[in-house]
């Protein structure tokens, strides 16, 4: 059965690192829905943070490959997981002097933020889960939306499960040394 899955992966922050696992991604005919990366609490590790969709096992398979990539130094899938998970959203709206009033109500329901404004837009600001942000949307769409960008999700594990960062930052290193 085909679902959406949650990888988190811990990769030393070098040049090439998001371009073998993409080329891993392509070989073995995945598509990603959306991939997340940025700095971790390690230095010299970032976080990937990757959507998609596949049975289980593929998904595990998967996971197993990216793995053995010598930069990678852990990869998690958090499918199964409490997890905390937020996407950010920028979405320009057509405004009127007529229908900005009813764009701002809209914002304030959804906890969103106005962040430009100009003489026949406003651009939104807004975070949450992709439900939150989908919703808000179908909202916007009467107003005609002229331009939208999303981040795709980050997440990580509710309370007190840490991914293992730290102690695992000489793995990449260990493996070099196999190579």
């Amino acid at each position: 059965m085909t679902m959406k899955h949650t990888l988190v992966a811990l990769v030393e922050d070098k040049p090439g690192v998001l371009t073998r696992m993409a080329s891993l991604f392509r070989r073995r005919g995945f598509n990603i829905e959306s991939i997340v990366v940025g700095r971790s609490e390690v230095p010299n590790l970032s976080r990937m943070t990757i959507v998609l969709s596949g049975s289980t096992p593929m998904v595990e398979q998967l996971r197993k490959q990216l793995d053995k990539i010598i930069d990678v130094v852990k990869v998690f899938d958090i499918t199964a997981e409490d997890t905390v998970a937020r996407e950010l959203a920028l979405i320009k709206v057509g405004a009127t002097s007529s229908n900005r009033s009813e764009i701002i109500q809209i914002v304030d329901i959804f906890r969103a933020n106005i962040v430009d404004v100009a003489p026949d837009s406003v651009t939104v600001e807004v975070t949450g889960d992709e439900e939150k942000i989908d919703s808000l949307l179908n909202l916007l769409r009467g107003f005609g939306i002229k331009e939208m960008t999303r981040t795709g999700r980050i997440a990580m594990a509710r309370g007190g499960r840490r991914l293992p960062a730290a102690k695992q930052s000489s793995k990449a290193e260990g493996k070099r040394q196999k190579a």
